[in-house]
């Protein structure tokens, strides 16, 4: 936390984003996320999961949503572990909207995307429910957690971020497109799904007992649209849900796993508390000078990740592993306000090897 605030700790705090079940279940006989950072003496970063309309959560499989005037109904088609597919049928007092997902053993993609035609967002508009979260299981998570680590909400979507979760649900081609043709109808489309993200925030993150709340999402990053494009169609929404997270108290990290150097002084003008994952081109980013982030921006805010999960971390020997968390340290690690983490999930790292990460960054002390 005191890294979140742009403080200085004791020492370099180290952790990944988000353990994956995957490899809790492979490689750690099935311990839990808590279970797992206490195994290694990473410091916890524990993503609190609930069913609030992502479609890659596992819950997501076989259940919908019955509410009035939303009616999802899912049909497995098939449920094979390298071969999952769901069917999604949506019916509304207007009209029906289908999705479709397919998955495997380490993830759920979307293969059909739910708005097909411009008018279908009036629909969304319309009907699209906003879950609440269940504030009372959030407290038990926390109090559990105590004091090994921060526990890590997300804002109500697909993903947080407005133009993100557009993408979920329009696909990121055609999102690019209707941003450049018609802007009217794009910003109508962020004006909807920002106003049900508020409404999340004030019903559901207002007195819930989180550490950090993630926002953004990959479809923002310079690797998937310009500037310019961010600029108009994420900063002014992001900076809209930042606002009304701090209003109920809440820090914000924004995410975003793809390229974000052209980026860095929008993401601080965006009104975010912390900046993730600074990815490397190894591992599809553009950090490749993570001091130069620092440089940039790491006086206003926090940085989170700028560790290679999968040519180091998983390919790399302890020696490699330890060179590279000294390497970080010394570039982004000046005068606190780091937490070196993995840039994404990772899935077949040997354990020895996370063992190295956690020791080696205990030698980083201020």
């Amino acid at each position: 936390m005191l890294a979140i605030d742009g403080e200085v700790p004791d020492r370099l705090p180290v952790t990944i984003h988000q353990w994956q079940q995957y490899h809790l279940d492979k490689y750690l006989d099935g311990i839990s996320d808590i279970e797992a950072f206490k195994r290694f003496g990473l410091d916890a970063s524990i993503a609190y999961f609930e069913a609030i309309g992502q479609f890659w959560m596992p819950c997501a499989v076989a259940d919908g949503y019955d509410l009035p005037g939303w009616v999802e109904e899912t049909t497995v088609i098939k449920d094979e572990p390298d071969d999952r597919i769901v069917h999604h049928h949506i019916t509304t007092p207007d009209g029906v909207l289908k999705y479709k997902t397919g998955g495997n053993k380490y993830t759920t993609w979307i293969t059909e995307y739910l708005v097909k035609k411009p008018e279908d967002i009036d629909l969304i508009d319309k009907y699209m429910p906003v879950p609440r979260l269940n504030k009372d299981s959030i407290s038990r998570a926390h109090d559990e957690l105590g004091d090994d680590g921060i526990l890590r909400g997300f804002v109500w979507g697909d993903q947080a971020g407005a133009w993100q979760h557009a993408c979920c649900l329009y696909g990121e081609q055609e999102m690019i497109y209707a941003a450049i043709d018609d802007p009217a109808w794009t910003h109508r489309f962020m004006e909807i799904l920002t106003t049900k993200k508020l409404r999340f925030i004030e019903e559901s993150l207002d007195g819930a007992k989180f550490d950090l709340i993630e926002t953004g999402g990959g479809a923002g990053s310079s690797t998937v649209i310009s500037p310019k494009l961010h600029e108009e169609f994420c900063l002014p929404y992001d900076r809209r849900s930042h606002d009304a997270c701090h209003a109920v108290g809440h820090k914000v990290t924004y995410h975003t796993c793809g390229g974000m150097m052209p980026l860095l002084e929008m993401i601080v003008e965006n009104g975010c508390d912390c900046s993730e994952t600074l990815s490397c081109p190894e591992v599809g980013g553009d950090v490749a000078d993570i001091g130069e982030v620092k440089r940039r921006i790491g006086d206003k805010i926090c940085l989170i990740g700028g560790f290679n999960q999968f040519q180091i971390l998983t390919e790399g020997t302890p020696e490699r592993i330890r060179s590279e968390v000294h390497r970080l340290f010394e570039a982004a690690g000046a005068g606190g306000g780091y937490i070196c983490s993995t840039s994404d999930h990772f899935f077949e790292t040997p354990p020895e090897n996370l063992q190295a990460l956690a020791d080696a960054a205990k030698e980083c002390v201020y």
